[in-house]
């Protein structure tokens, strides 16, 4: 069976929801931030060298990183579910967004949280740099989501569960938010899925912030 190593409040979070689209069983194993640093605990390191989230194990196999873990259940588990058929255009951009999340999108915002955290928020690294970076690449998005519905086009797929956490991230932060429409339609159209709330409940708490 599939154990999902779940870190509170972190991309682990994506993985539960993908398993529960799929209808897949699988158990967890929570671990919790430290209260002071807010990094994983050592025990992760057991599990995986980094000691990153999300990890999951699958018989002898340990996955980690979210896109490789997306791409691993969906070619094992999905059955043809939640992905574009191959060869199509909905399946390039499928391919774009999944690893767009994390390949472009997050590092700005993970920039931008270090910088913040250590005085650094009014440099001229953020004014002149992290933050020009950050409305081009989300008002790209919020264009995009103006095309379509979800992200590769009319069908929900697991490339917009993967989008989910760079998009719940710039929610936390209402100047980012207030002339992006769309981006806030797709928020709320992702946490009214039945699948988003039962991952929810078997997660645990789970709250993004990057101020």
């Amino acid at each position: 069976m599939i154990t999902v190593h779940h870190l509170n409040n972190s991309r682990s979070q994506r993985v539960l929801w993908l398993l529960e689209e799929l209808g897949i069983k699988y158990e967890i194993k929570f671990y919790e931030r430290d209260a002071k640093t807010m990094l994983a605990p050592e025990s992760l390191r057991q599990v995986h060298p980094l000691g990153k989230s999300p990890v999951i194990t699958d018989a002898d196999l340990a996955i980690a990183e979210s896109g490789a873990i997306i791409e691993y259940l969906i070619d094992r588990y999905s059955n043809g579910r939640l992905v574009p058929a191959s060869g199509t255009p909905e399946h390039l951009r499928y391919k774009y967004w999944l690893h767009y999340a994390e390949g472009s999108a997050m590092p700005l915002l993970v920039m931008r949280l270090i910088l913040n955290n250590f005085g650094a928020g009014d440099s001229s690294v953020v004014s002149g740099f992290v933050a020009p970076q950050i409305k081009l690449h989300f008002d790209y998005i919020e264009a995009e989501l103006r095309k379509n519905t979800w992200f590769t086009g009319k069908e929900f797929t697991a490339a917009d569960i993967q989008m989910s956490f760079p998009l719940e991230v710039v929610a936390t932060l209402p100047e980012e938010v207030e002339s992006r429409p769309k981006l806030k339609e797709f928020i709320d159209r992702i946490h009214a899925l039945p699948a988003y709330k039962r991952a929810l409940e078997r997660g645990g708490r789970y709250e993004v912030s990057f101020h």
